[in-house]
């Protein structure tokens, strides 16, 4: 995801979940945002040497379970968490990426070997955070059969009927009036938006023979991956808010 879109928060998460006594993680952040009892945090510092894959090379010696790293920056960082994975460490990082298949294909250009590569990833998450409906002031309204074919167009009419929403009376879309908890502007808060591709078979081979982005975008989505946009739909149709917004984040 882009910068300011939660990634480093929802890593914390994934840590904070994980996190119990008997598991040893540690992290390489630039900088430390958010601190954690019972992680071992580390700052780099490139001007004195000390990149993340310095910090990698660092922490393998001292033999953890989990190893998270802000951020997979060159080839060398990239390299350095393929084979801490390959020799038996969960390890997390982030991209600027805008798509999960696209971070693929950002690592294969890094020059990362895509066999290594495809024998480490378990999975890729992308995500965006949309402005979220103002709870006070939302109401439910029924939309124009063009706003429908709107959202079954940008879900994919290959898709949209196994939401089974059809349009009829009881078809409804929510919206926020507006009121002073929200300033007027019918949003408050945000929603986070997710597209999650799992390393399968299929895709693990797909990534060793270095195919095109559109080929494994399909095959993700056949092995049941909601993309972004979707993922967003689901939200709108849930009320929580708006295609407008979600328009504005996950559509290039």
């Amino acid at each position: 995801g882009f910068s300011g879109s939660g990634k480093t928060t929802t890593l914390h998460s994934v840590l904070g979940y994980i996190n119990t006594p008997d598991i040893k993680i540690w992290t390489a952040e630039d900088p430390v945002e958010i601190t954690q009892y019972g992680l071992r945090q580390v700052q780099v510092h490139s001007k004195i040497g000390f990149t993340f894959a310095a910090a990698m090379r660092a922490f393998l010696r001292a033999d953890p379970d989990v190893i998270m790293v802000g951020e997979m920056r060159d080839k060398e960082t990239a390299d350095t968490g393929i084979e801490a994975s390959l020799t038996g460490h969960l390890v997390l990082s982030t991209l600027h990426t805008n798509s999960a298949v696209e971070t693929i294909t950002r690592l294969l250009d890094m020059g990362c070997d895509s066999f290594s590569f495809a024998d480490a990833m378990l999975g890729v998450l992308a995500q965006r955070l949309a402005r979220r409906i103002c709870k006070d002031c939302k109401e439910a309204y029924q939309p124009s059969k063009e706003e429908y074919e709107e959202l079954r167009l940008g879900y994919g009419p290959d898709y949209w009927d196994t939401l089974k929403v059809p349009f009829d009376a009881n078809f409804r879309l929510y919206r926020g009036k507006g009121c002073d908890t929200c300033n007027r502007t019918g949003l408050k808060g945000r929603v986070a938006l997710h597209e999650l591709l799992l390393g399968t078979d299929h895709m693990k081979k797909l990534i060793q023979n270095k195919a095109k982005t559109d080929e494994m975008l399909k095959a993700a989505m056949d092995d049941g991956m909601t993309t972004l946009v979707q993922d967003g739909i689901q939200k709108v149709l849930q009320g929580h808010t708006t295609y407008k917004e979600v328009k504005a984040v996950a559509i290039k």
